[in-house]
């Protein structure tokens, strides 16, 4: 079950992540857990949480995170919450928090009651800022930003003590609580830390703590003139809930030990902090500022777009969450980052897809056929099969007429070598329906090529000739007078290179974009059962890919998005790796 992406969620099939129930080795954080657990610690409890800033949509890589958190918890009979750090009110926004509780739900997670934000312990947060003032742990600091930054010193010189440390206790704790009523201007002080401008970790150089900002938050208003920053906030909202295992990406291994510290310092519960490789996606970008700007500057649609890493993006482009989470399962937890090439996501979007989605007709360039002894007005019902992964879902039955489009890119006057489709006195076979062969070529004025005249052979409609001939080349094609017209947008990768966030530091991310990264193509047909399709319904348009329903669409004008093509080069490796 491990990479089964059928399987519904983490909650409903715990094994299937952990690899438990059928003997594989478990990866190193649920090593830890188990252990944990055995040794009785925590009283046995496993607490997780999945704590996003309210300040972007979520991304593929966020998925990852999403899924260990809630799967570990639910392996081990615990617990996950899901917690807004909104403690930055300039970039947060209620519209960010909507999204992303969407999306979680969405991947297939619920936190029940479980939802908490970093600002229902605003109060509680301060009285532990003022105890470390008491205790001579944290100061007031009149210093600009610019005159802290340079006093931080490097990784090889030490930091520089700013002349407000020698500060007394009585009167950090009258400026602390003066900046939180709003006596001073945004800048004119800070709260740090006080703990060695010369350490190794440059994280342990007198931190900031709280800085004046004089907004509202969107969701204790007016109340505050002063927010926690982040990493102040970060551990001890684990610490409130009581977080056993606080699981994050590399990049915050240096602050654990600053966490440690201000957990230490003010004798409260003590979470395990265990970080994991973040995900890196070949031909992508995961951080939310870069995604932000593409979106600012207009260079996609919006945040959904089907280009960007983004889950609402993704939806939008026909991923499903069984294809995701069984993404997320396969590469695993790791120490060391590593860039997993997108073709191995591509594969388990066609894996799920091939399972679900209903195989249909869809002729994206059009090139009309009259059938020139098939009888004028007359038009015949033909069987064809929904999906042949699902016998349960049946049949449907598409209209045959004496006129029909098919795929220009179908036809070659002059065809080369290994080209068995449709040429001049060639014969092809019509998906669900009878031989066809091509008679004459019609031109416009301009020397285009605007229609086939052909014949068909009415003996051949169970799909083989009754004298035994052979044809290399099967068609899919629609009826002209009942197919839909549709606007269809074709996707590939945003950007060329293969690691954009590396070679951008050098090039610029927009010199790297793929100009091709979206065709859209208008006036495509498609049969008439696609003409009542509702936005997020995925389909196979045989021989192009997997195609979704664009939320843009409306009855009258269908838009459908290309999720994946084809192609399948994960399939091949994937069967290698089998023993």
């Amino acid at each position: 079950m491990r990479n089964d992406p059928t399987r519904k969620t983490a909650a409903a099939a715990p094994e299937a992540q952990s690899g438990a129930a059928n003997g594989e080795p478990l990866d190193f954080i649920r090593s830890i857990v188990a252990a944990d657990v055995a040794a009785g610690k925590h009283d046995g409890r496993v607490v997780t949480r999945f704590p996003p800033e309210p300040n972007g949509y979520l991304h593929i890589g966020h998925a990852k995170s999403i899924c260990l958190n809630f799967g570990v918890a639910a392996e081990y009979g615990g617990r996950c919450h899901l917690r807004f750090d909104d403690t930055n009110p300039l970039k947060e926004d209620p519209h960010y928090v909507e999204s992303i509780e969407k999306d979680v739900r969405w991947l297939g997670f619920d936190w029940g009651r479980h939802l908490y934000h970093a600002s229902d312990y605003f109060e509680r947060l301060y009285d532990y800022a003022v105890q470390l003032v008491q205790d001579g742990k944290a100061y007031v600091d009149s210093s600009s930003e610019e005159e802290i930054r340079r006093d931080r010193g490097t990784v090889t010189e030490p930091g520089k003590e700013s002349p407000d440390r020698a500060r007394s206790v009585q009167e950090n704790l009258d400026l602390l609580e003066r900046m939180r009523r709003g006596e001073f201007d945004d800048g004119a002080y800070v709260l740090r830390a006080r703990i060695d401008m010369a350490s190794p970790n440059m994280k342990m150089r007198d931190p900031l703590i709280y800085r004046v900002r004089r907004v509202p938050h969107h969701r204790t208003g007016d109340a505050w003139n002063i927010y926690p920053m982040y990493d102040f906030a970060h551990c001890f909202s684990d610490s409130i809930e009581g977080i056993t295992h606080s699981l994050c990406t590399l990049e915050f291994e240096n602050n654990r030990e600053l966490y440690d510290w201000f957990l230490d310092q003010v004798h409260v519960h003590h979470p395990q902090q265990i970080e994991f490789a973040r995900l890196n996606l070949s031909h992508t970008v995961m951080s939310k500022r870069t995604l932000l700007e593409l979106v600012e500057k207009g260079i996609v649609r919006g945040w959904d777009d089907p280009r960007l890493p983004t889950l609402s993006g993704l939806r939008r482009r026909g991923y499903t969450p069984e294809a995701i989470r069984a993404f997320c399962d396969r590469i695993g937890v790791a120490k060391r980052d590593n860039l997993v090439d997108v073709s191995l996501l591509e594969y388990y979007i066609r894996e799920d897809l091939n399972k679900r989605a209903k195989r249909v007709m869809a002729v994206l360039r059009p090139l009309r056929v009259v059938i020139d002894n098939y009888p004028e007005g007359q038009v015949e019902e033909l069987e064809a099969i929904n999906n042949p992964e699902d016998p349960e879902v049946g049949t449907r039955r598409i209209p045959f007429s004496r006129v029909l489009y098919i795929e220009r890119d179908d036809f070659r006057e002059d065809p080369p070598k290994k080209f068995f489709r449709l040429a001049p006195g060639r014969e092809v076979r019509l998906k669900h329906a009878y031989f066809l062969k091509c008679e004459e070529v019609v031109r416009d004025d301009a020397g285009d090529i605007v229609e086939l005249r052909c014949t068909y052979d009415p003996a051949t409609k169970s799909g083989s000739a009754t004298d035994g001939r052979k044809v290399k080349g099967t068609l899919h094609w629609v009826s002209a007078g009942s197919a839909v017209e549709a606007e269809v947008r074709l996707y590939e990768h945003l950007f060329l290179s293969a690691n954009p966030a590396e070679a951008g530091r050098e090039e610029g991310l927009e010199s790297l974009l793929n100009p091709a990264s979206l065709e859209v193509v208008r006036g495509a047909r498609v049969e008439p059962s696609l003409a009542t399709a509702h936005a997020g319904q995925r389909f196979q348009f045989l021989r192009h890919g997997y195609f979704c329903v664009d939320p843009d669409s409306a009855p009258g004008a269908l838009v459908f998005n290309r999720t994946i093509g084809l192609r399948d080069s994960w399939s091949k490796i994937e069967k290698k790796q089998q023993p």
